[in-house]
C-alpha cells in the first residue's frame, strides 16, 4: 500500500492525475513552486526517460504491474489503432469501471471491492479487478454487501459524489447499479495520457 507522502513523491514525478489525492490547488500550487524554484539551464529528459516516464504515468494511474501493462501494450499493438485499444483495455476492467460508474471514489477502492467480492457483472460475484466489461454489462454492488458502509454515500444525496461520471457507464445510485451504454474513447486531452509514448517504449 503506498503511503500518502509516497504518492506525492510520485505524483510529483508524473504528474497530479495518477493519483485521486494528488488533485487538489494544494498539491497544484506546491507543484508550481517547484517549478519554478528549477534553473531553466536543466537538460530535458532523454526519448528513453520520456518513454519511462510515460509509461509509468499510467502504471500508476491505473494501478498495474510492469507485466500487467506490458500484456496489455502488446495485445493492443496488434489492433488498427493501438492508443484507442489499450485504453479501451485499461478503462473497461472492472475496477476502473466501478471507480468511472461513481460507485468508488477511487480506483484504489474501487479494486478493494472488486478484490474483496462486493461487485458483480450481470448477477455474476467477481473477485478479478482485470475482469473486462463489454457494451451491455450491468455493473452492481452485490446483494449481501448493500448495506456496508462502503456504499452508503450511493444513496445519501448529500455525500454522493458522482465527480467521476463517464458517458460510457451510467450509475442508478438507488438501485446500486451501473449499465455499459457504450465504449471509451481515447482523446490525448481528456485522458492526459500520450499512448504513443507507451508504444515507443515497448518497441526498443
Amino acid at each position: 500500500m503506498l503511503q500518502i507522502k509516497s504518492k506525492y513523491k510520485i505524483a510529483k514525478r508524473l504528474g497530479a492525475g495518477i493519483f485521486e489525492q494528488t488533485q487538489t490547488q494544494k498539491f497544484a500550487l506546491s507543484e508550481a513552486r517547484t517549478k519554478n524554484s528549477k534553473t531553466s539551464r536543466k537538460r530535458g529528459p532523454s526519448d528513453y526517460g520520456r518513454q519511462l516516464l510515460e509509461k509509468q504515468r499510467v502504471r500508476f494511474t491505473y494501478g498495474l504491474s510492469e507485466r500487467q501493462l506490458s500484456n496489455y501494450a502488446k495485445s493492443a499493438f496488434a489492433e488498427a489503432d493501438p492508443a484507442a485499444a489499450l485504453h479501451k483495455a485499461l478503462e473497461m476492467r472492472a475496477d476502473n469501471a466501478t471507480y468511472r460508474a461513481g460507485i468508488a471514489g477511487t480506483r484504489r477502492a474501487a479494486r478493494q471491492m472488486v478484490s474483496h467480492g462486493h461487485i458483480t457483472i450481470n448477477g455474476k460475484r467477481i473477485t478479478i479487478p482485470s475482469f473486462q466489461l463489454h457494451k451491455g454489462d450491468i455493473l452492481a454492488v452485490r446483494e449481501g454487501s448493500r448495506a456496508s458502509t462502503l456504499f452508503a454515500k450511493l444513496t445519501d444525496p448529500e455525500q454522493a459524489d458522482r465527480g467521476v461520471k463517464s458517458a460510457w457507464i451510467v450509475l442508478d445510485p438507488a438501485l446500486m447499479k451501473a449499465e455499459v451504454v457504450g465504449e471509451p474513447s481515447h482523446k490525448g486531452v481528456e485522458s492526459g495520457i500520450d499512448y504513443s509514448t507507451v508504444f515507443e517504449f515497448y518497441s526498443r
